[in-house]
């Protein structure tokens, strides 16, 4: 390599915002150059670089020995450790020796700034806290003296976002100019060691003044997050002296300095507990306290339940008794027909609960319990069931292993059938925001959801129940000596500590003890008791018989398991009686009658309704009301066949009179059907004549009736036109009245015109006489004349064509027109003239 290689390698050249150290190790200083610069490194020039943690130089080349400045842009914010005392920093473009450093100090200077530090010195750039309304810092005094001056050099915002606005994202720069806090009259607390919390709520960006550093929590971030419980959320604070706060939302919590959130599972908030009037929850009162005017000591039990409190929020003074890992208690449903063992645990005392309900025990004083029956107790009175036997053995089993007298309802479920899998509380709400619409909102499935039910599996969760049927009944007994009859059909729910008691019964036929049957059902109605009785008869003949009795338990029912053997105690009387009756009756007779002989001694004779009375054991209520005779044997083989074989000849000459006695019946009736069968035919000839005699008379009858028929139909003919000819005649009259009415009233007007028209002319007459009496009479001859002359020849001009026609002249037809009129004299001289 050249000198002028090796040359380049030692020159220092430094562009602006950069800086670099340089150990002289002939001196031991360490100088700062700080750009834009360029020097040669001498041989005992040594770059080095400061060690944070060790808090050393250590040397390096000179690449790694270039740094840049530390910058604090607008809202940031520097700490500075070891301060030079003048508190000035390096000058660019120079080489700067180490001033005296503040060892042990530090100070905070907001943005914007830029500089290079002094070898020594450490610088952490920091940006300025942006909170949200729900954010916080937690800050601590490191030094007193300077928190108390430097106080109000503070850089803060109040908090003034609306809020529907959005806040500003981490890495944008505020929207408004910082400001600085005022110093305020009343410092807080500032000992060194003193926490504050700074809640978004009042400041929404905050860089802390020199004394005050803000503590990062344990993931190293400075801002937290505070906590917002919506309705029916709570959370809890834990403060260093062990005291808690239960804050209830809706609102935004911020822990004091020395509170903790509790969590719990990974979650800060939790939700209220629900309550209805079949749950509750068990406290202990662990501080005395006073609400609604009650006094509450400690130590004191309360149970809440639904109808007290809705929606429960712990306090500081409650601590929940819990069973295992539940909460909340819920009732127990208790069918109809069922029933549930509660154990008080004050006096020990176990009652029971009948169904139907739900039945919601007080933890304080009350425990449901089941009961363990002994094996042979579960196969009298389970007979066959094998699953209540399983069941109970796993009971023993439980009960055993816990060493307890009782076992719960929830133990025997987890010591079945496994430990219960509790549903894991909900995972607390994600706290960053979402993209997604954060709305009130509902959701609506698309495919139908069935309605909400439950599986009620009580089969072994309660009392022990037992079902009795038709016609039976058993003993329930106490501890105490109590005693009562239970008669199906029905289930009789047991007491704790009642049992049934059991009995025996002779099996096998004939019945005998060498075999009992155990039970605790006593069949009360038409029970079957059968057996075999060898008895004798009066001539000394073994005689052996199979009987089968009906037999009902009667009377009061208290007596009905007084006997403990019914079927031995019955089957042993019957054949003494038995016996002593059949003694009186040789083997023949009774051969014959046996099952009558048996009937009447078992039952009674019958009355006049052919009904028995039966036979009453009055020890337990038993009364034999039939009997069945299944077989009669006779024990010597020799005697049986002697009454067989007279039997036989018996049967025989029975059935030769019954063939003879079948022969006479068969001639009587062919006689019998001979004059039968004459006297039919006579009475079918008989019958012949009398239909032909009917048959002519109903001939003779329908003639006579035609004929009647005809002349009914003339006559009524011959009336009807009587009658018609009578209604025209009516007609015709009326219609001449008619006419006769009209021509009347028509004369009658006319007659009125006449005179109306006479009275118009007489008034005309009148008229013109009144006028005719202002006239001269020369004036009116002349007039007179002029107007004849004048008609006369218009009357001639119109008669002219007339004339000709007839052959007479005008004048001649004329004056046959106006013949009887006035005009008449007119004419006439004119005729003569001609």
């Amino acid at each position: 390599m050249s000198d002028n290689s090796r040359a380049r390698e030692r020159d220092l050249i430094l562009a602006p915002n950069e800086y670099a150290f340089i150990l002289d190790e002939t001196k031991g200083n360490v100088i700062d150059y700080v750009g834009p610069h360029k020097t040669s490194l001498a041989n005992t020039d040594q770059p080095v670089t400061f060690n944070a943690d060790s808090k050393k130089f250590e040397r390096c080349n000179l690449e790694q020995a270039i740094r840049m400045f530390a910058i604090a842009p607008e809202g940031w914010y520097l700490v500075l450790k070891n301060p030079a005392k003048d508190n000035n920093h390096s000058r660019p473009g120079t080489a700067n020796n180490l001033p005296e450093l503040n060892i042990g100090r530090k100070i905070n200077i907001p943005g914007p700034v830029a500089f290079a530090p002094w070898p020594g010195q450490m610088v952490k750039v920091i940006q300025g806290h942006r909170l949200r309304s729900n954010q916080y810092l937690v800050v601590r005094v490191y030094d007193e003296e300077a928190a108390r001056a430097n106080w109000g050099e503070a850089v803060i915002k109040p908090q003034t976002q609306a809020e529907d606005e959005a806040p500003a994202a981490d890495n944008d720069e505020p929207e408004a100019p910082q400001e600085t806090l005022p110093p305020v009259a009343d410092l807080p607390d500032l000992t060194i060691g003193r926490m504050l919390v700074i809640k978004g709520t009042e400041v929404s960006f905050y860089m802390p003044p020199t004394g005050v550093e803000v503590v990062p929590d344990e993931c190293g971030e400075y801002v937290r997050n505070a906590v917002t419980l919506e309705q029916l959320e709570y959370c809890i604070l834990l403060d260093e002296n062990g005291s808690k706060r239960y804050i209830r939302g809706p609102a935004v919590v911020f822990p004091k300095p020395t509170e903790d959130f509790v969590a719990k599972q990974g979650a800060r908030k939790y939700k209220a507990i629900e309550l209805n009037e079949i749950s509750g929850i068990y406290l202990k009162v662990i501080a005395p306290y006073e609400e609604d005017g009650t006094t509450y000591k400690m130590g004191d039990e309360l149970f809440i339940t639904g109808k007290e409190q809705m929606i429960y929020f712990p306090r500081a003074e409650h601590a929940m008794v819990r069973y295992g890992d539940s909460e909340v208690m819920y009732a127990v449903a208790i069918p109809a027909g069922e029933a549930r063992y509660v154990l008080d645990r004050i006096n020990g005392q176990i009652t029971l609960k009948r169904g139907p309900t739900v039945y919601l025990p007080d933890p304080r004083k009350e425990v449901i319990v089941r009961r363990v029956l002994d094996p042979k107790q579960v196969a009298l009175w389970f007979p066959g069931n094998q699953e209540a036997q399983d069941y109970n053995a796993k009971l023993m089993a439980l009960s055993r292993r816990k060493k307890a007298e009782y076992v719960s309802d929830r133990e025997a479920r987890e010591g079945m059938l496994g430990e219960m899998t509790l549903e894991a509380p909900k995972a607390l709400r994600s706290e960053p925001a979402a993209e997604a619409f954060a709305g009130e909102e509902f959701k609506r499935g698309r495919k139908f959801t069935p309605p909400r039910t439950i599986t009620l599996d009580t089969k072994y969760e309660g009392a022990v129940a037992i079902n009795v049927w038709t016609g039976y009944a058993v003993l329930v007994v106490g501890k105490a000596g109590e005693r009562k009859v239970f008669s199906g059909p029905g289930t009789y729910l047991l007491e704790y500590d009642e049992i049934l008691e059991a009995i025996e019964f002779s099996t096998g036929t004939p019945k005998s003890d060498q075999h009992l049957a155990h039970t605790v059902y006593l069949r009360v109605l038409h029970n079957k008791v059968s057996d075999a009785v060898s008895v004798e008869t009066a001539d000394l003949c073994q005689v052996h018989i199979q009987l089968s009795y009906r037999v009902n338990f009667e009377a009061d029912s208290e007596c009905w398991f007084r006997v403990e053997n019914y079927v031995k105690f019955l089957t042993d009387h019957m054949r003494s009686v038995l016996r002593h009756a059949i003694k009186s009756h040789g083997v023949e007779h009774f051969y014959a009658n046996a099952i009558g002989i048996v009937r009447d001694t078992v039952l009674g004779k019958a009355d006049n309704d052919h009904k028995r009375p039966g036979r009453l054991f009055e020890e337990n209520g038993m009364r034999v009301y039939d009997v069945e005779v299944l077989n009669v044997t006779i024990g010597d083989d020799l005697i049986a066949e002697l009454l067989v074989e007279a039997q036989h000849n018996t049967v025989q000459q029975a059935l030769e009179l019954s063939a003879e006695r079948k022969n006479l019946e068969v001639a009587k009736e062919k006689e019998t059907i001979k004059q039968d069968t004459a006297r039919a035919e006579t009475t079918t000839e008989q019958l012949l004549l009398n239909l032909e005699m009917q048959t002519a008379a109903e001939r003779l009858k329908v003639q006579l009736s035609a004929l009647a028929g005809q002349a009914q139909a003339k006559e009524q003919e011959l009336n009807a036109q009587l009658n018609a000819q009578t209604q025209q005649n009516q007609i015709s009259e009326i219609e001449l009245a008619n006419q006769k009415a009209q021509q009347e009233q028509m004369l009658a007007l006319a007659q009125q015109q006449l005179q109306q028209d006479l009275e118009r002319l007489k008034a005309e007459i009148q008229a013109v006489v009144d006028k005719a009496g202002a006239i001269s009479p020369q004036l009116i001859a002349a007039l007179q004349a002029f107007s004849e002359r004048a008609l006369a020849e218009k009357m001639a001009e119109t008669m002219s064509p007339l004339a000709i026609l007839g052959g007479n002249s005008v004048a001649e037809v004329f004056a046959q027109l106006l013949q009887g009129t006035v005009l008449e004299g007119v004419l006439k001289p004119a005729q003569k003239k001609d």
